[in-house]
């Protein structure tokens, strides 16, 4: 059984990675299907799979062996404009239909334990994606946005180190690839680089029924070579820096319960400017103006019986963008998650299933754009909410 998982694991890692993005938002937490049954609470502090390092790298301590970990998530999201009054000269007709689509982000980790205190890991993720196409070319929005695309993919080496029998703590290096695709009726922008960052952690085991994880990931700044309009164009991109603390108890012998607090600093996403590669001239420019969000998840599991587990959670995930620097290319705005999965134990391994619905508030939206000298304005505001379905194996040798 061990060998035949093993020689199927290259084939399962191309078909889970074969593409990678998410709804209204660019930022991803579903790098880990096992935890999509309890929005992610916990992220920081659970440990309990290889693709735990993705929230803490100190979290691999706990792993025994040699652990794996694949997992494969659809996103369809709905995304529909209702027009408040837009104004100018180049906008076009309807309101675009629904933008949103089915869509996969992936993820595949690996933890090894080189000896009691010393355990070493290696993780592929998604962290950042977008992926907006409106179903009318010539919509109202037309000049604002077509289609969107944002895909990362993140590979990151990680270590962990048990300090004492309490306390662990963990460091890894990032290389994020990131390609662009912004289109609307005025112009096209495509970009991409790969470019280095870090992230490190610590696990604290306050008894054995309670565990506290704290956790980092840099920000990351991608120098884009790329085109804008059919020119060679580069631009900077900063994707932005996010800290966890995450609790995990045992509350008794059947129930678990666990809490996260998160923090990302999206200001610096202020605007995307394309440039010409030789003469520094600006080609384009897209604002996005965000601040900076937080989420607030919690989540508990049941265990039904020695080999089943049912989970579900809740999360409130503050948006980054508000009404004045809302744009058609990403209309997120706060939304609540609500969550329910499973856990299946299948021998020396373990199967998690999760289903996530996130209602996000209707989001206004008031952006101006300038064509040929003429002002256009899209006013209005999205109607958005995202399914989401996951599952994860994950198996110890």
């Amino acid at each position: 059984m061990k060998t035949m998982t093993l020689r199927a694991l290259p084939a399962i890692l191309l078909a889970v990675f074969s593409s990678a993005a998410t709804a209204t938002g660019l930022q991803s937490w579903e790098q880990d299907a096992a935890g999509l049954g309890t929005a992610h609470a916990g992220s920081a502090a659970i440990a309990d799979t290889a693709a735990g390092q993705f929230y803490n790298p100190a979290g691999l301590s706990r792993l025994d062996g040699v652990q794996v970990s694949a997992g494969i998530t659809g996103v369809r999201s709905r995304v529909e404009f209702d027009n408040g009054g837009s104004t100018g000269a180049s906008l076009g007709v309807g309101d675009g239909g629904d933008a949103g689509r089915w869509l996969a982000t992936a993820n595949a980790s690996l933890g090894w334990r080189l000896n009691p205190d010393l355990t070493i890991g290696f993780g592929i993720t998604s962290p950042f994606g977008l992926d907006l196409e409106y179903e009318h070319d010539n919509w109202l929005g037309r000049v604002h946005a077509q289609r969107a695309e944002l895909r990362t993919r993140n590979y990151n080496p990680s270590i962990a180190y048990r300090v004492s029998e309490r306390v662990a703590v963990g460091f890894g290096l990032n290389y994020q690839t990131i390609d662009l695709d912004f289109a609307n009726a005025a112009s096209r922008l495509k970009g991409d680089d790969g470019s280095w960052g870090w992230n490190a952690g610590a696990l604290f085991t306050l008894s054995p029924a309670m565990r506290v994880g704290i956790s980092y990931r840099s920000a990351i700044e991608h120098d884009l070579e790329g085109s804008a309009n059919g020119q060679a164009a580069r631009a900077r991109i900063e994707m932005p820096d996010t800290a966890i603390l995450s609790v995990w108890q045992q509350v008794s012998d059947r129930w678990e319960a666990m809490g996260d607090l998160s923090y990302t600093r999206w200001d610096r996403l202020k605007n995307l400017n394309f440039v010409n590669r030789n003469t520094g001239a600006l080609l384009a420019s897209e604002p996005f103006a965000y601040g900076n969000s937080w989420r607030l998840a919690w989540g508990a599991a049941y265990l039904l019986s020695d080999a089943v587990k049912l989970k579900f959670g809740i999360a409130y995930e503050r948006s980054p963008s508000g009404s004045p620097a809302r744009n058609a290319w990403a209309p997120d705005s706060d939304a609540l998650r609500l969550s329910l999965g499973g856990q299946w134990r299948l021998g020396s391994g373990r199967l998690d299933a999760g289903y996530s619905y996130h209602l996000a508030k209707d989001a206004k939206i008031a952006q101006n754009r300038v064509v040929g000298g003429l002002s256009n304005t899209l006013r209005g505001e999205y109607e958005t909410g995202t399914h989401t379905l996951g599952i994860q194996y994950s198996a110890a040798f």
